[in-house]
């Protein structure tokens, strides 16, 4: 056939269903063929979920599965499955166990022997990192930061000289402290990006850097509205220092490999003789562009 049909609900199956974010036209026509096949849909928050259903027509049982009872009614899951019942799984919007309840549940399914099946669709991650322009290939998707500065700023500082876009979610009454907190540790030039309320009626993707968001969020207050993902645009690689001999770098190369940056340094420049602060700048370089 030139086309893929929609495969019938299988028995014993968890499906992991991504739900839509905001729009509800991103529902894909499987993950309706899913939610009206399945025995049981295993929610975060069932109202949440009935209001999806309703759009839809669609009148699959519902029970909650949330962060703290997902442990437990794994089990309740894995004896449906035994029977023979189909189980869709989703959380309030997006895509199951990203920041959200679900790997506990797949975990135990799959350590139980039963197919997990996943059923892509709207994750605000992979939606802000589409639109942000930030050229780096790869990403690091942190989640949600700790909510004290203290701690988010100490959570923050090792991803300083990371080459790479950062992804964060942030709720709206810590987001003008956390980006303060960044501006601090990363810079007042570095490029940040905020996606809010993303696929909804307010959307706004706006891109500056990090030095002007509080300007931003002073000339409209309703930005500081609504749930964020932050892109940081990774830091821009750095060339070792020129002055230091190929055959140095090599020796701080693999010294690099087994030790701290400054014990490395130390014992680079006790092997070749060269200066030891020079080799401890250069080997911070060296492993900001692992």
């Amino acid at each position: 056939m030139s086309h893929l049909e929609n495969r019938a609900v299988e028995e014993g199956v968890l499906y992991v269903l991504a739900t839509p974010i905001g729009n509800l036209r991103d529902l894909s026509p499987r993950a309706l063929d899913i939610l009206r096949g399945v025995d049981v849909i295993a929610a975060e928050d069932t109202r949440v979920t009935q209001k999806l259903l309703a759009s839809f027509q669609i009148l699959t049982k519902t029970v909650s599965v949330r962060e703290h009872n997902e442990r437990r009614e794994a089990e309740r899951i894995i004896t449906w499955l035994r029977e023979g019942k189909s189980v869709a799984q989703v959380s309030d919007a997006g895509t199951p166990a990203v920041s959200d309840p679900g790997a506990i549940l797949v975990d135990a399914v799959r350590e139980a022997g039963f197919k997990v099946v996943p059923i892509p669709g709207c994750s605000a991650v992979v939606t802000a990192l589409s639109a942000s322009g930030f050229t780096q290939n790869q990403f690091l998707f942190y989640g949600f930061l700790p909510p004290k500065s203290g701690q988010r700023k100490k959570a923050l500082q090792p991803l300083l000289d990371a080459p790479h876009a950062l992804v964060f979610y942030e709720a709206p009454h810590r987001i003008e402290e956390c980006l303060a907190d960044m501006s601090e540790v990363f810079g007042a030039e570095r490029r940040v990006l905020l996606a809010r309320e993303l696929t909804k009626t307010f959307e706004t993707i706006h891109r500056c850097p990090l030095g002007e968001v509080a300007a931003w969020f002073a000339a409209d207050s309703n930005q500081t509205r609504g749930e964020f993902v932050v892109i940081i645009e990774g830091a821009p690689a750095i060339e070792a220092d020129a002055s230091i001999s190929p055959e140095i770098l090599r020796v701080l190369g693999i010294l690099l490999k087994d030790l701290p940056v400054k014990q490395a340094a130390g014992l680079a420049a006790e092997i070749t003789g060269a200066n030891k602060k020079q080799l401890y700048d250069a080997a911070l370089k060296l492993k900001a562009n692992d």
